[in-house]
């Protein structure tokens, strides 16, 4: 962080990276340095080869917080990626594919959606786990403004819905597999 924006840790800022790689919550007040201390654990923990995301609350901080803090990654060797509502599928999948992801809570969970909605796997854009199994996530997250994404955000529900075409030949063809029946058999 110093060679590339002269900006040091702090030991407060240090130990803040300690707790959340952790897994716990680091409360602090505006100004102390909750961008910087974020590095620290997604830095960590993206060299185990797993996602490591940062998630935000709006899409104005997530690419903030890209831009200025994803030059430390890069510099040390990560990519970086950045997750916006007007990007399409292929170009989120290309950004979830890095190591390091900045992302919204909103656009996070639709994709969620999106994904357990998708007919293939070649139509979901979220990691697979290292089980390979959909909707599993095995990486790691650091949650900024915890409060406001996992308390304020989370009243107000996500709702998707998809148009699927109903071809009226599967049902004829269902009815009469139905009519086909016989108990017992």
């Amino acid at each position: 962080a110093w060679r590339v924006l002269e900006q040091r840790h702090y030991d407060v800022q240090l130990l803040g990276g300690l707790i959340l790689h952790d897994g716990r919550l680091a409360e602090m007040a505006t100004g102390e340095g909750k961008t910087l201390v974020s590095t620290l654990p997604c830095y960590l923990n993206a060299l185990t080869g797993k996602a490591s995301f940062v998630i935000t609350v709006n899409d104005y901080l997530a690419r903030r917080d890209m831009e200025k803090m994803g030059q430390v990654h890069r510099f040390l060797g990560l990519t970086v990626g950045l997750i916006q509502s007007d990007m399409n599928e292929e170009q989120r999948k290309k950004a979830y594919a890095c190591d390091v992801v900045y992302v919204t809570n909103s656009e996070l969970g639709f994709d969620y959606l999106r994904d357990h909605l998708a007919l293939s796997p070649a139509q979901t854009v979220l990691p697979q786990s290292g089980s390979g199994k959909s909707g599993e996530f095995d990486g790691f997250c650091v949650v900024d403004e915890a409060d406001s994404v996992l308390i304020d955000e989370a009243r107000t529900p996500l709702i998707i819905s998809k148009q699927v075409p109903a071809p009226a030949s599967k049902y004829k063809a269902a009815n009469t597999l139905a009519g086909a029946l016989k108990p017992k058999v």
